[in-house]
């Protein structure tokens, strides 16, 4: 998980242990995997063999900590110092499985050990197995760090927060919290803050968290991201615009940024949008966002055909996907093949009873294939999510002209020449000639 819980920890857990590692047991007097202190039995002095293994260490020399300690832990296999030094040693050579075993049995023999909690929490949030994680690094938060960096319990409790994150964003936000109470805050701990602000809804105290990660780093292409986010979804594109191209300039090639410009660019310059998909997607062929992306805004732009054989691509892989059935049917409707753009839409309404889009195609292929009862169904469903429009009241008018309701179709006649208001001249020229024989 970046940022918090990345291998770059060992750095930091060795800064906060070198100095117990190089010292004598009798300059040292605690041990490296400190109890807590509520309860520590009295110290005992370091075995020369793990005082060795700690002094290669402290050098980085992975290799003959690793000898010493393997030979040691023969003849002592429950000594939780020792398991733990090994387990540091394999930490630091990337082999994690190894790392996990021995941090667990140090564990075992020392409950207390809060190197051992938290290695291990992190490690296994490295290997992305947050569940696994969780209670370590809990774990961590109420032991004593004893002669380790104390501010490594603020690290327990910001990886604490990038798992909650996913899940609980107020408990994310409590953990967060507690780590500030240990260490000061850092662009890192904005960008969490305002990502966790964002999830709960408060979307003006998200992008003022983004703005400060931004004064700080105006680099930060995570900031501009978040903010850019923001932007976008309350149809700011202008000033999305802005902030994306500066971003872009800082952080060329940067595959989200340039498919939020793309996004902000398709309300906006939908020519100059799509060259930039494109190249986009040239790159990243296998991205199913950017993917996802381009077909939108090809049909956008009139490339019916194009957008559809990219919708078919993406169907192989989702075939059950209602965005990915909605954007295939609605080209085959641009495409003339009504027929199948109707039973993909019935599809769509099946898959997910509350997709607007699909109801409103369902309705309009329906009303052109013959099958106004249908027609009035879907406008029935769509009508729980959406209000009429022009469009809608034409085709809930001439459902029931078709049904022979006479007393409906001529009041959604009246309806829709209202809304319409010349803007749709050959359905209001249709609805005023059917007005004159119903009425009469």
């Amino acid at each position: 998980m970046a940022g918090l819980i990345r291998f770059a920890f060992v750095s930091a857990l060795i800064s906060g242990l070198a100095a117990a590692f190089a010292q004598t047991p009798a300059s040292n007097g605690t041990s490296a995997a400190s109890p807590n202190l509520a309860s520590a039995p009295v110290p005992q002095p370091v075995p020369p063999e793990v005082a060795s293994a700690e002094s290669a260490i402290a050098a980085s020399d992975w290799k003959t900590a690793e000898s010493k300690l393997d030979l040691y832990l023969v003849s002592h296999p429950t000594d939780a110092r020792a398991l733990f030094d090994a387990g540091y040693v394999a930490d630091a050579q990337n082999r994690l499985d190894d790392a996990a075993a021995l941090y667990r049995r140090a564990i075992a023999a020392d409950p207390n050990s809060f190197e051992a909690h938290i290695s291990l929490g992190l490690l296994l949030a490295r290997q992305g197995k947050p569940a696994e994680a969780r209670p370590e690094l809990e774990a961590a938060t109420k032991l004593d760090p004893g002669v380790a960096d104390p501010t490594l319990k603020a690290r327990a409790w910001r990886a604490l927060a990038r798992i909650d994150s996913a899940s609980d964003p107020t408990a994310a936000s409590n953990d967060l919290l507690q780590a500030l109470k240990l260490t000061p805050e850092s662009p890192a701990d904005t960008l969490l803050a305002a990502e966790l602000a964002e999830k709960t809804g408060q979307q003006e105290a998200a992008a003022a968290a983004y703005r400060r990660v931004l004064d700080q780093d105006p680099n930060s292409a995570p900031a501009s991201a978040g903010l850019a986010h923001l932007l976008i979804a309350g149809k700011r594109y202008a000033e999305a615009e802005t902030l994306l191209r500066a971003a872009l300039v800082k952080n060329p090639g940067d595959t989200t940024l340039t498919a939020q410009l793309a996004t902000a660019l398709a309300d906006q310059d939908k020519a100059e949008a799509l060259p930039l998909l494109q190249k986009l997607h040239a790159d990243h062929p296998d991205d199913p966002a950017v993917t996802r992306m381009l077909a939108a805004v090809m049909a956008d732009a009139g490339d019916f055909a194009g957008s559809d054989q990219l919708f078919v691509h993406l169907l192989a892989a989702s075939p059950e996907d209602p965005e990915l059935l909605v954007g295939h049917a609605q080209n085959l409707v641009h495409e003339g093949d009504l027929a199948q753009a109707y039973a993909i839409f019935s599809k769509v309404t099946q898959l997910d009873s509350a997709n607007v889009d699909g109801w409103s195609g369902l309705a309009f292929t329906a009303s052109r294939l013959g099958h106004p009862d249908v027609t009035v169904h879907a406008l029935s469903v769509r009508s729980r999510y959406l209000p009429e429009n022009a469009s809608t009241l034409f085709l809930w008018a001439t459902a029931y002209d078709s049904l022979h309701q006479k007393t409906e179709a001529a009041a959604y006649y009246h309806r829709f020449l209202e809304a319409s208001a010349g803007r749709l001249p050959n359905q209001e020229w249709q609805a005023r000639q059917r007005l004159q024989i119903l009425e009469k």
